[in-house]
């Protein structure tokens, strides 16, 4: 069985500059992406500037650290892991 126990939150304080640095690191790890949810707040007259993607991550080596680095490297980008256990 394949283990996708492992969560991954990507917060973005400047979506609009990170958000094409965040998605090439994504497409590069994308065969280990199961489920992504982006949400940020949206209204008809503006939407802001920070975000956040949940990853859900699937695997048996999943390269969490190398993906984690790579996504803190681009500026205003935190990045949190969790492995769940049921």
């Amino acid at each position: 069985m394949t283990n996708c126990s492992t969560i991954m939150a990507i917060l973005q304080e400047n979506r609009v500059e990170t958000a094409p640095k965040v998605q090439d690191v994504l497409t590069e790890f994308g065969c280990f992406i199961r489920v992504r949810l982006g949400l940020h707040d949206a209204a008809l007259d503006k939407c802001t500037n920070t975000g956040l993607i949940l990853l859900q991550l699937c695997g048996e080596d999943i390269p969490v650290q190398d993906l984690e680095n790579k996504l803190g490297a681009i500026p205003n980008v935190k990045v949190k892991t969790m492995s769940l256990d049921f």
